[in-house]
């Protein structure tokens, strides 16, 4: 890590990210409250994440987008467009302006999506393939570290000084962050032209659809993004049930949820420390494997009555999370030609997101007709599962490579 951030462009990057992921986590866990406030709605308030991950539809455009033209500008941009849209939420004052708070989060979110693919890019360009499993932790570190600190500072600003200022503290952060950007000083090549043949054929859907074609002819990435997949159209019940088991498992009050949040935040600090070290020692499909294996076992965790035994379940699961998307963000940026970075970001981010946004919303409504205990059990079943396939397939693999090593 030390050699990494003696790499100037690099540790501005990471500092002038830390601003701009600082304000993001700040508002969006800000934003279902100031819904719920306005309409006195719990279903008004998840709307917002609805909001939210709904650009992930749009994924593909972006990943295209990211593709097409340079990849630090386009950040700068659409961290300007985010301070200006976040100001529009200063017009939220009554009930009849959630609608434009909705829209800000979807654009909000389709703009979050942007970055993510522009992001994966420029990493790629300005760092050395040994480098990218250290760079990839450290922003997965810091993220889940965020995670522990801004919703105190968000609800602080947010119950001290109302909505607007929060957007306008926002908008500041996100500025800041375009302009920190300006300094990031990388020769960034200019996007690949292709003649007017190949253009012709690197077009439209097949043009957005590079990033999945990629995915589907790498057997690494595919294993890992299939069983990563699985695991999360599962894992997004858990939303949902960790409220059933503070309130029937521990028979505590729901505000004790935040306690299982910190645990699990406390636990990815953990993990993203030490996902590079991981991923050298284990590669990324063991790595990955081990990830989900750890998953697994969490889950079964939460089927205690015990206090501790929970926290623990949800701070193992916390140290999981980064040892497996940071195994596929480092493989996918390495097994991915420059040309394709962003789609195949793209792809990655609709293929674990779309089965997490539908587990979510399925674990909305089984968890109220359905034992929690048994949706759990279900859970980490199939997490377990999906554990073995990627083991499965790291031990092909390595079987596959022996025989080759010893026909040559």
């Amino acid at each position: 890590m030390r050699d990494l951030l003696r790499v100037p462009h690099f540790r501005r990057l990471l500092s002038v990210w830390t601003i701009g992921n600082f304000a993001d986590s700040a508002l969006f866990l800000t934003l279902a409250v100031w819904a719920k406030d306005l309409t006195g709605s719990s279903g008004a308030a998840g709307l917002v994440f609805f909001c939210l991950g709904l650009p992930v539809l749009l994924a593909p455009v972006f990943g295209l987008l990211a593709d097409r033209v340079r990849r630090r500008p386009l950040l700068i941009v659409s961290n300007l467009c985010a301070a200006a849209a976040v100001l529009a939420l200063l017009g939220v004052r009554t009930a009849d302006d959630v609608w434009l708070l909705y829209a800000v989060t979807f654009l909000y979110g389709a703009l979050g999506t942007i970055n993510g693919a522009a992001q994966s890019g420029l990493l790629r360009t300005m760092l050395k393939d040994e480098h990218l499993g250290t760079a990839n932790a450290a922003f997965m570190t810091i993220d889940q570290g965020l995670r522990v600190l801004t919703p105190v500072v968000g609800a602080a600003l947010y119950a001290g000084f109302g909505g607007p200022a929060l957007a306008g503290a926002t908008s500041v952060l996100l500025t800041i962050t375009a302009l920190g950007l300006l300094t990031v000083r990388i020769a960034e090549p200019r996007p690949e032209r292709a003649d007017l043949g190949e253009a012709l054929a690197d077009s439209g859907f097949r043009a957005l659809g590079a990033g999945f074609a990629h995915l589907r002819r790498t057997p690494v990435l595919v294993t890992m993004v299939v069983g990563l997949g699985t695991s999360l159209a599962v894992i997004g019940m858990f939303d949902s049930l960790l409220f059933a088991v503070v309130e029937h498992g521990l028979n505590r009050e729901a505000s004790f949820f935040g306690a299982l949040m910190s645990a699990q935040g406390a636990g990815s600090i953990l993990g993203g420390v030490t996902a590079a070290w991981l991923l050298r020692r284990l590669g990324p499909l063991r790595a990955v494997g081990v990830a989900l294996v750890l998953i697994a076992v969490a889950g079964l965790g939460l089927l205690s009555r015990d206090v501790v035994v929970v926290l623990i379940g949800s701070a193992m699961a916390g140290v999981a999370i980064p040892w497996a998307f940071v195994a596929l963000a480092t493989t996918r940026q390495r097994l991915t030609p420059p040309a394709l970075q962003g789609r195949s970001a793209a792809a990655t981010t609709v293929s674990l997101q779309l089965p997490q946004l539908v587990a979510t919303a399925t674990g909305a409504a089984l968890v109220g007709a359905v034992d929690y205990r048994v949706l759990t059990i279900i859970a980490s079943a199939v997490i377990a599962a999906a554990a073995c396939g990627v083991v499965i397939r790291a031990r092909a693999t390595t079987e596959e490579v022996a025989v080759s090593a010893h026909s040559g």
